[in-house]
C-alpha cells in the first residue's frame, strides 16, 4: 500500500512536468505537431496469494504522464481481462480470482494508453509484472509413499540406512515457508532420522535371524514451531545377512549302509546341517574328531546344499571291516567372531557306516604282470603264472581265460590254472612286446563259471638276440664321372639292423674284392665313403659297375651281409657336372601279399566270366524255347492280330479245328464249309490239309519235348473274336458251358493233354 501511495504522490509532479513540455513544443492549432517521449508512471505490483477478502482484489495502479481527458487505459496479455482487469480512466488494476503462488508466481502484462475517440496510442506499450506473495499454505509432501532401505545386521549405532525426501511447494526464499523437518513416529526405538532425511540405526543388536525387516513411519512438517499440517511416509528396512552363525547338525547321529563293492570316490551318504545364515554365507567344513578312519573316508561339503558327502578313499572289504564308527565336526571358518553369539561353536555328530557283503569278483595278487623272454629261444615254454583268489567267504575256485591280445594271434596262451605259456618262440623283430588281458572267473558249486570276473594285464617283453645281419641303406643312384680323379668321393653309405644296437655298437664296412676302381673309407660313425681308386673310367668297357660291400655288426655272434652297390659311369663337362647317364633297369620286387592279392583278383575275374557264360547259355536255351513257343503261338494264338470274326478270312482255314472239336476226332484233311468262303482275289488260301498236318506236327513235338510249357493255357489258346466261326480256342471256360461236345478225343493227344482229358472227359 505504501508503494501504491508513493506512486500516487509522484504522479502529479510527473504530469506537470510533461504538461510544461507540451506547452512549449506544440500548438493546439498545428495539425502536424511533433510529440516528445512521455513516460509511464508506476512501480512493480505485488499481491498476496489466497486473499480471503471479497473479490475483486486491488493490485495496483498504472499511470501515464499524458494529460488528456480522452485518455483510456488498456492492459493486454495472457491473463488480461480474465484474471486481471484495469479501470480505463484511473488505471487501477484489479484481480478477479484468488491467486495461488504455487501454481503461478508472477504474471507479465502489457499496459497501453489510447485516445478513446480514435483509438490512437498516446504512449508506446510498456510491459509490467505482477508478483504473487507467498503465504505458508502448503504441507510438505514426500516424493514417494514408500521408501526402501537396507543395513547389515549387527551394525553399529548410527549406521546410515537410507534417505527420505519431502518437498514443500511454498516459496523457499521466505524464511520458514519451505523448511522441512522429519521425525520417526513409529519404530523410533530402532531407527532415527535427521533434518536432512537420513535414517540411521539406534541399536547395535539388530539380528536378521530374529527379525529380518522393519517397517517404520516418518513424519515431515514445516519449520520447528510451525503449527501447520504434516505428511507421513512408510520406510521398509531390510537387514542384510552377515556370517555370524555356525552350522549345527540336524541329527546327533547318522547311520548308513553301503555295499563293499562301492567304487572309490562313490557316495556313501550325506550328513545334513542347519545354518541360519543365507546361502552365500554358508561355508561349512567337516572334519573327523574321533576314529581312525581318516585314511578310509573323506567328507566333502556340497557347495549348493551345504551337506557333507561321505566318500571312500580306498576299497572297502566286508571280510576285513564290517562296520565303521567315527565322530565328525561341522564348523564355519569364515564366521565373523565379532558378532558371534554365545552358545559354543562346536557341532559334533556320530557317523556309523555298515558295510554289506556282496559277491565280489576274484582279486589278482599282483597288478600288472610282466615277464621277459629271449627271442627265438625254443627251450622256453613257460614264462610264469598269474594268481587270483576269491575275496568272499565262499573261497571258490578260480579259472583263468585269455580275453584280448596285442598283437592279435596265438602267441601267448593262458592255462586254466593261470600259467603263461609260449606255443612257439617269439620274434622280437615282429613285435618287441606282447600284451594280453587275463580274466579270472569264479567256478560255482555246480561247475558253471560265474558271471563276475576281474582282469589283469600281462606284459611280455622280448629281449633281443643278434639274429639279423645289417643291411645297406640304398641311397639315390650313385654316379661317377668317367674322368673322375683318384680320391673323389662318390657317395656316403650307411646301414641299418633290425636288431637292437647297443650304445657301443657300430658297423664295419669292407669291399668284397679289391679288384675294382673303387675304394672304401670308414668314417667311424656307422657310415663309409665310396671313393675313386685309380680314376679314369672307360665307358666303352663298362657303363655300370656292381660293387659288392660287406657290412658286419658288432653283435654276439657277429653277423655280416654282402650288399651290391650299383654305380653308373656318366659323361661330365669340364666343371664335373653330369651330362649323360644310361638309364638303369629298376629292380621291381613283388611281395607275397601283393602276389596273393593278384591271385585273388585273377580268380575273381575267372569266376565272374564263368557266371556270365553260364547266364548267356541259359538265356540262349530260354530264347530257343521261346522261339518254339512263338511258332505255335503264331499258328494258334496271334490270329486275332488279323482282325476278329467272319470278316477276316484271308489267312487260315480254322474249320478244321472246329470240326475236330465237334466230332471228337483227330483232324483230317476234309472239306469244310469255312474253306468254301469266298476270299478276296489275289490272296492265297491255305488248305485244310495243311492246317491239320501242322497241328499234328506241333502236337507231336509237344508230346515228346518235356521242357516246353503246357499248351492248354490262355497263353496258347487265344480268343478269335466275337464274329469268328471258330469261336474260342481256349478251354478255360468250357467247363461251365452247356456244350454236349465229347472231349474223349483229348486222351489221344498225348500226356500234355492228360489234365484236360480228365477235366473234360466223360463222368464215371
Amino acid at each position: 500500500h505504501l508503494i501504491l501511495l508513493f506512486s500516487l504522490f509522484l504522479a502529479p509532479a510527473f504530469a506537470d512536468k510533461e504538461s510544461h513540455k507540451t506547452n512549449q513544443n506544440f500548438s493546439s492549432n498545428n495539425a502536424s505537431h511533433k510529440r516528445l517521449k512521455r513516460d509511464w508512471i508506476w512501480n512493480q505490483m505485488h499481491i498476496k496469494e489466497e486473499i480471503d477478502t471479497p473479490l475483486p482484489h486491488h493490485v495496483g495502479k498504472i499511470t501515464s504522464s499524458v494529460r488528456n481527458n480522452y485518455a483510456k487505459y488498456i492492459i493486454e496479455g495472457e491473463y488480461a481481462n480474465t484474471i486481471f482487469k484495469v479501470e480505463e480512466t484511473s488505471g487501477d488494476v484489479y484481480a478477479f480470482e484468488r491467486l495461488d503462488r504455487e501454481k503461478k508466481a508472477e504474471y507479465e502484462l502489457t499496459a497501453l494508453i489510447i485516445d478513446r475517440r480514435n483509438n490512437q496510442s498516446l504512449e508506446p506499450p510498456s510491459k509490467f509484472i505482477i508478483k504473487v506473495y507467498d503465504i505458508n499454505d502448503n504441507v510438505p509432501v514426500f516424493v514417494q509413499k514408500v521408501f526402501n532401505g537396507s543395513v547389515p545386521e549387527m551394525s553399529p549405532v548410527g549406521t546410515s540406512v537410507t534417505k527420505v525426501t519431502a518437498v514443500d511447494a511454498d516459496d523457499p526464499t521466505v524464511t520458514g515457508h519451505a523448511t522441512v523437518t522429519y521425525q520417526v513416529i513409529k519404530g523410533d526405538e530402532y531407527f532415527t532420522v535427521d533434518d536432512s532425511g537420513v535414517i540411521s540405526t539406534t541399536r547395535a543388536d539388530l539380528d536378521r535371524e530374529n527379525q529380518s525387516t522393519y517397517e517404520i513411519i516418518v513424519k515431515a512438517k514445516d519449520a520447528p514451531g510451525s503449527s501447520g499440517d504434516s505428511s507421513t511416509a512408510t520406510v521398509v528396512i531390510t537387514l542384510t545377512d552377515i556370517n555370524d552363525n555356525f552350522p549345527v547338525f540336524k541329527h546327533p547321529s547318522f547311520h548308513f549302509k553301503v555295499p563293499e563293492n562301492i567304487s572309490v570316490g562313490g557316495e556313501v551318504g550325506r550328513v545334513k546341517v542347519e545354518d541360519v545364515d543365507e546361502p552365500q554365507h554358508r561355508n561349512t567344513k567337516y572334519s573327523f574328531v574321533r576314529g581312525d578312519y581318516r585314511d578310509t573316508f573323506e567328507i566333502v561339503a556340497n557347495p549348493f546344499t551345504n551337506e557333507g558327502i561321505i566318500r571312500p578313499k580306498k576299497p572297502l572289504d566286508f571280510e576285513k571291516v564290517a562296520e565303521y564308527r567315527f565322530d565328525i565336526e561341522a564348523t564355519d571358518p569364515t564366521v565373523d567372531l565379532r558378532y558371534f553369539k554365545s552358545g559354543g561353536s562346536r557341532s559334533i555328530s556320530t557317523v556309523t557306516i555298515e558295510v554289506t557283503d556282496v559277491d565280489e569278483p576274484p582279486v589278482f595278487t599282483k597288478l600288472p604282470y610282466e615277464f621277459k623272454v629271449r627271442e627265438n629261444d625254443p627251450e622256453i615254454r613257460t614264462l610264469g603264472s598269474v594268481w587270483a583268489h576269491d575275496p568272499d567267504a565262499a573261497k571258490r575256485k578260480i579259472r583263468f581265460i585269455r580275453r584280448r591280445a596285442s598283437p592279435n594271434g596265438d602267441y601267448i596262451r593262458v592255462s586254466d590254472t593261470g600259467i603263461i605259456q609260449l606255443p612257439k618262440p617269439l620274434d622280437r623283430e615282429f613285435s618287441s612286446s606282447y600284451n594280453i588281458t587275463v580274466a579270472a572267473q569264479e567256478i560255482l558249486e555246480d561247475g558253471r563259471p560265474s558271471d563276475r570276473e576281474s582282469h589283469a594285464q600281462v606284459h611280455v617283453i622280448v629281449t633281443d638276440e643278434n639274429d639279423n645281419a645289417p643291411e645297406l641303406v640304398y641311397p639315390e643312384e650313385p654316379r661317377v664321372c668317367e674322368n673322375a680323379a683318384p680320391g673323389k668321393v662318390i657317395i656316403r653309405i650307411s646301414a641299418t639292423d633290425k636288431d637292437e644296437i647297443s650304445p657301443r655298437g657300430f658297423f664295419r664296412y669292407s669291399l668284397a674284392t679289391e679288384d675294382s676302381n673303387f675304394s672304401l673309407v670308414e668314417n667311424y660313425d656307422n657310415t663309409a665313403n665310396i671313393t675313386v681308386k685309380y680314376g679314369q673310367f672307360n665307358r666303352e668297357l663298362a657303363k655300370i659297375h656292381y660293387l659288392p660291400i660287406i657290412i658286419s655288426d658288432n653283435g654276439d655272434p657277429e653277423l655280416s651281409s654282402t650288399n651290391t652297390l650299383v654305380i653308373s659311369v656318366c659323361k661330365c663337362n669340364e666343371k664335373g657336372n653330369f651330362t649323360f647317364c644310361e638309364e638303369r633297369a629298376k629292380q621291381v620286387g613283388v611281395s607275397i601279399q601283393a602276389l596273393v592279392a593278384i591271385f585273388i583278383c585273377i580268380f575273381t575275374i575267372i569266376v565272374i566270366t564263368l557266371l556270365i557264360l553260364l547266364r548267356k547259355r541259359h538265356k540262349k536255351d530260354l530264347s530257343s524255347l521261346g522261339r518254339n513257343v512263338a511258332e505255335i503261338h503264331e499258328q494258334l494264338v496271334t490270329y486275332d492280330e488279323e482282325g476278329g470274326g467272319e470278316m477276316d478270312t484271308t489267312s487260315y482255314d480254322v474249320s478244321v479245328l472246329n470240326s475236330v472239336r465237334k466230332n471228337g476226332m483227330k483232324p483230317e484233311a476234309v472239306p469244310s464249309p469255312y474253306a468254301q468262303v469266298q476270299k478276296p482275289p489275289g490272296n492265297i488260301t491255305s488248305g485244310a490239309g495243311e492246317m491239320a498236318m501242322m497241328i499234328e506236327v506241333k502236337k507231336d513235338e509237344a508230346d515228346n519235348d518235356r521242357d516246353l510249357l503246357p499248351y492248354d493255357t490262355l497263353h496258347i489258346y487265344g480268343y478269335e473274336g466275337a464274329e469268328s466261326i471258330a469261336e474260342s480256342l481256349s478251354s478255360l471256360e468250357s467247363g461251365s458251358s452247356d456244350s454236349d461236345i465229347d472231349y474223349d478225343f483229348l486222351n489221344d493227344w498225348g500226356p500234355r493233354f492228360k489234365m484236360l482229358a480228365e477235366l473234360y472227359g466223360s463222368e464215371p
